[in-house]
């Protein structure tokens, strides 16, 4: 078993206990809501340059300990002051860290801060009940895997998300799963330059430049995993990214601010 499959395997075991059938209308009543702008999507589509989305990560399974202990609030606020356009903040806790209480964190010190930045819930989408979870927590986006899901539960999660009013950040790492995104109306694609198959989980940023000039031109493209410098980010960009996504790095920066800074300039 590879590595993605088993930690598919586990979030199937661990959601089980609430799933529960998901009608439309529990999915609409979020985008009924007054919500603030822009969308993630809108956040990320910055003229002449790149757009940055940073995530909040205290382990993973490549790199075990990035900032154990991290407080997702404060972790917010740097980003926050450093400008990010979005934050991606991982709700998986086996694997990750993280916890769907950090995305319920994050979300109110931005209302009570005033200070609005789109989340994303990172998380190994399977159910639409996830989706409620992110909507209710306040994401403004979810990830769909592509390679981790069949054609049924893509278009399931896709149409849930839609309804609730989120974006789906459609996650590729081959050809063949751009072609399924697509086929899917994708209009945001994040290329993993990460292979998650693998235990190492190996980052190549040869694979952003082989996929991205692929992309629709009316499709936002992002780049995810392996950006730790101003030249990854150039690096990625001059391939056809139009924003990128940057944990690791951020995470264990001492200065994140001025490090965000020079990544959005690339």
């Amino acid at each position: 078993m590879d590595k993605l499959a088993e930690i598919m395997a586990h979030k199937r075991r661990e959601i089980e206990p609430r799933l529960r059938p998901v009608r439309e209308r529990d999915l609409a009543r979020f985008a009924e809501r007054p919500r603030p702008e822009p969308s993630f999507a809108q956040a990320l589509n910055q003229p002449g340059r790149l757009g940055v989305i940073a995530e909040i990560k205290r382990r993973s399974p490549s790199a075990g300990d990035i900032k154990a202990g991290a407080d997702a609030v404060e972790q917010a606020r740097r980003y926050t002051n450093a400008g990010a356009d979005c934050i991606s903040v991982l709700t998986d806790e086996k694997y990750f860290g993280g916890s769907l209480r950090d995305l319920w964190d994050v979300v109110e010190f931005q209302v009570t801060t005033n200070r609005h930045v789109p989340c994303l819930r990172k998380d190994f989408m399977l159910h639409p009940v996830q989706v409620i979870e992110a909507a209710e927590a306040g994401a403004r986006a979810i990830l769909i895997i592509v390679r981790a899901l069949d054609d049924e539960t893509i278009k399931i999660l896709h149409e849930a998300a839609t309804l609730a009013g989120l974006d789906a950040l459609f996650e590729i790492h081959e050809e063949r799963e751009l072609e399924r995104a697509l086929r899917h109306g994708a209009k945001l694609i994040g290329v993993n330059n990460r292979d998650l198959t693998t235990v190492q989980f190996k980052t190549n940023l040869a694979i952003s430049e082989k996929l991205l000039p692929l992309i629709p031109k009316n499709t936002l493209a992002i780049s995810e995993s392996g950006i730790s410098t101003p030249e990854d980010a150039a690096r990625v960009r001059a391939a056809g990214a139009r924003a990128i996504l940057v944990g690791e790095a951020l995470m264990k920066a001492d200065d994140a601010e001025k490090l965000l800074h020079a990544l959005r300039e690339a």
